[in-house]
């Protein structure tokens, strides 16, 4: 299943949208689909090799995108009526 990474919205256990970590999730996936080939990566270690290798992104980047990547999910909710999935974390 395709989707577009602006259908998804990063959300806390209540529910309650995280613009920071959302925006940060779509940043990854978009530098993720323009950059490498996710089969070639089993985790999230893999995923920021493959970007530190593929791309001019700096290492505080880069970091930031280890947060997201390797943020415990909770939980995935579908919201038809919104056109959006929101993945549910802790933080």
């Amino acid at each position: 299943m395709l989707f577009d990474p602006s259908q998804v919205v990063i959300t806390d256990l209540e529910g309650k949208p995280n613009g920071i970590l959302t925006d940060l999730y779509r940043d990854v996936v978009n530098k993720i689909n323009l950059f490498i080939d996710l089969r070639s990566a089993r985790d999230a270690g893999d995923v920021l090799t493959l970007l530190r290798a593929h791309t001019p992104l700096p290492d505080d980047v880069l970091e930031e995108y280890g947060k997201i990547l390797e943020e415990p999910l909770i939980r995935i909710n579908f919201a038809p009526q919104k056109g959006q999935m929101e993945l549910q974390v802790r933080g």
